[in-house]
Order: C-alpha cells, then structure tokens, then sequence
C-alpha cells in the first residue's frame, strides 16, 4: 500500500470503513443501502427516506404475547414521621382487571433503601394480590419520596407506585 492509499484508507475508516483491497482510484466506501445493508442496522425499506433506527424503542417496547390490566387500591403510600434507622413495610394491594394472566416480571425500588417483594406465580382475572413495599430509613433525614417500578404483561408495561416518610434526623450526642 502506498501512501495516498494508506491516506484514504483511513479518511474511510473514519468515515464508513475500509477494506485493504481498495484501489488508488476507487471512491471513497458509501454507506450501505436498503438492499445491501450488511450492518444489521434497521432501514425504512420506503425509497427516499432514511432509517428510523432507535436502540432505546426496542427496550422500551411492549411485553411480548397477551397483556392485561392491573388496578391498584392506592398507587401511593405515606408513612408519616419515622425515627432515623426505623425501617417500616407496606402491603399494596392490586387487582387483575384484565382477561389474561398477571405476570409480574420485575419489582425495582429506586434505591437500596426501598426493597419491593411481588408475588412470582401468575394472577388469574380478578384475582387481588399485594405487592410488599420495605423502607429503611437508615442514613436518610428530612423529606423522603421513593418509587417503585412495577414491569408486568400489562399495556403500559410499567406501573409506579411512590412512598414517602418524613425522617427525623438522629438526635446528637
């Protein structure tokens, strides 16, 4: 290779990428088109228009196979005054109002002091089940709101149910 290929070789790279049998004269690589995409990259097969490729949709995207519907007594939940280091629980209920099975999925706190526990067998139409919310206020003071993130077969896929206490700071001395 000589140096003006070496030289456009890696302008290539740069830009799309380079193959080490390109000749002096070739033009620079193009982009792949709708017909000889080899990047596994999603294209709009309509003429003229470019891709629509987003990583984050598909991980946001609807549970696969039927969803249902789940209602909750109350989506919110306030302790009132807490010690600083008390730890408390609370037992939200819910409802499957929806035709297919509930499947609760996953059950996140926003942080390490918010610990949900969901039921992990399915739950039948109409059947009630509860969702077990600790809060340990340990290193916490003043004004505390934590979320809880629910992912179901249920459209939305994620349900939000908030905490919240007012913690006393330790006393000193």
């Amino acid at each position: 290779m000589n140096f003006k290929t070496l030289l456009t070789c890696g302008l290539a790279l740069l830009a799309f990428g380079c193959t080490e049998n390109q000749g002096e004269d070739e033009a620079i690589s193009r982009p792949a088109t709708n017909e000889s995409d080899s990047r596994d990259i999603p294209v709009n097969t309509s003429p003229g228009q470019t891709s629509n490729f987003d990583p984050a949709k598909q991980q946001a995207a609807a549970p696969a196979g039927p969803t249902t519907t789940i209602t909750f007594a109350s989506y919110e939940h306030d302790f009132g005054t807490l010690e600083a280091g008390e730890s408390v629980t609370h037992m939200f209920e819910f409802t499957n109002t929806g035709t297919e099975p509930l499947l609760l999925d996953k059950c996140k706190g926003s942080c390490g002091c918010t610990v949900p526990k969901c039921p992990k067998e399915p739950i039948a139409p109409g059947e009630k089940g509860q969702i077990e919310v600790k809060f340990n206020s340990k290193g916490k003071k003043n004004q505390q709101n934590k979320k809880v993130t629910i992912n179901a077969n249920t459209d939305p896929g994620q349900t939000f149910l908030t905490i919240s206490a007012f913690v006393n700071p330790p006393v000193e001395g």
